[in-house]
């Protein structure tokens, strides 16, 4: 795969690619961007950077691509993504935030949106910017523009602050104590920029220093070993939650006071619950690796759920679509229509916090009505053809209903499983939900020996 594809492909415009890429190449993808966002009639667009040692080299020559093809820059500098989303929601003009997020330390990506945070993905844009990008490198580089553009410096923490504390009612957080791991990413720089605005909240971070070398832990909290230290600490603290952020610090996930942490479906399904409270009828999206427990929550709160595929653009797009005002991935990322559309580690923490804080009960005993089903987790298996094997299974469970909206989903009656090819290595990705520990066992032992062979 070349260093291009590299960039644009993985996790659909969340590519990463090693610190020594040529600047040529990210220079190049900037003039991509600019003869896309000015074919839609835009003429400045906002970056920002992650901690990570290369941001500021990479970010300078996406900006001089931008700025010879006549596209003025503003630099918000230092910026979580969703801060970088909310900057491009408010200022109403495209962005790109340089973030490999959850990645270790060595790589960098881009992740760009049009204007008000919408998605540019796979089909919305992303192909145009690397045939450009690609037409640059091999030599044929569109006219630049008789306007050279302009690069100007803004800070937008202060009215993201302000913007996040509007989604919950702060009187309901009282009294109680936080404990966040921001694992040396970004947010080291808005997690305590929110939390010191809260009466009565008792906060400690955990490793804040911004360092993409990420000394302590990987800044990828999807790993459990990587929550390690958090769940220690708020046994050892006597906190009555803690918050685990990845690198960019747009996905969180909570532990409860006991030092257990709560799936991104658990999550999904609490935050749910607490839209539909204020907005009886409401549509929440859910992807298709979320539990059932989800779906289940929104019909009981009265809600309309819908099921998605995978993925940020595609989520953003739906919930364009449907008029959505929440949705979950089972991942932790968790999406708000009154941000844009875009997803936010913070928004969801201090509305877990409220809902602990409402409810006058542990977050131990809040969590139990929606966790209804074992999970496998996502499980990754090494094939030589994904797709030969996909339909391997698909054939050996033809007796069963069978979707096709991302990979493969087959409803087995009381368990389900999905099975994804991953889109930048030969990986199958396995989820599977049973209704207890063993079945849930027994069943993906079915399912990898069905992979393997």
């Amino acid at each position: 795969m070349s260093v291009l594809n590299q960039i644009v492909k993985a996790y659909d415009i969340r590519g990463t690619v090693h610190d020594e890429v040529n600047a040529t190449v990210v220079h190049a993808l900037g003039v991509g961007f600019a003869n896309f966002v000015t074919a839609s009639g835009a003429d400045r667009v906002v970056i920002a950077r992650d901690m990570r040692p290369s941001g500021p080299s990479l970010v300078e020559a996406f900006t001089r691509g931008l700025n010879q093809h006549g596209v003025d820059v503003v630099d918000i500098g230092l910026a979580s993504t969703d801060l970088m989303y909310f900057a491009s929601g408010t200022l109403g003009i495209p962005g790109a935030m340089f973030t490999a997020s959850h990645n270790p330390a060595g790589y960098n990506g881009i992740k760009l949106c049009l204007d008000g945070a919408r998605p540019v993905g796979a089909d919305s844009g992303l192909a145009e910017v690397q045939s450009v990008a690609q037409s640059v490198l091999d030599g044929d580089e569109p006219a630049r523009s008789q306007r050279q553009g302009e690069r100007t410096e803004d800070s937008m923490l202060d009215a993201f602050v302000e913007h996040v504390l509007t989604f919950v009612d702060l009187s309901e957080i009282g009294p109680m104590r936080v404990v966040a791991d921001t694992a040396n990413g970004m947010g080291g720089l808005v997690v305590p920029a929110v939390l010191e605005r809260l009466d009565g909240v008792d906060f400690e971070i955990m490793y804040p220093e911004l360092d993409g070398t990420f000394p302590n832990h990987p800044a990828d909290p999807l790993q459990p070993a990587n929550q390690r230290d958090l769940r220690a600490r708020v046994v050892a603290g006597g906190f009555d939650l803690g918050l685990a952020f990845d690198g960019d610090a747009d996905r969180v996930f909570v532990v409860d006071e006991t030092g257990n942490g709560l799936s991104g479906s658990t999550t999904t399904a609490i935050l749910a619950a607490a839209t539909l409270r204020q907005h009886p009828g409401a549509t929440v999206l859910h992807n298709l690796i979320c539990s059932r427990s989800v779906p289940e929550v929104v019909v009981e709160h009265g809600g309309v759920p819908v099921r998605t595929r995978v993925g940020h653009s595609y989520i953003k797009q739906v919930m364009a679509e449907t008029g959505a005002l929440f949705g979950g991935e089972h991942s932790a990322h968790y999406y708000f229509a009154r941000n844009f559309n875009a997803d936010s580690g913070l928004i969801a923490s201090l509305m877990v916090m409220a809902e602990v804080g409402r409810s006058g009960t542990p977050l131990s005993e809040l969590r139990a009505p929606f966790e209804r089903y074992c999970s496998s987790g996502e499980i990754n298996t090494q094939v030589h053809d994904a797709l030969a094997v996909i339909d391997q299974v698909s054939g050996e469970f033809a007796d069963r209903p069978q979707d096709d909206l991302d990979g493969l989903t087959v409803d087995c009656g009381d368990w389900w499983f999905n099975l994804r090819p991953s889109n930048t290595e030969p990986l199958l990705r396995l989820n599977l939900e049973a209704p207890t520990r063993d079945a849930c066992d027994d069943h993906v032992a079915e399912l990898l020996a069905l992979i393997t062979s």
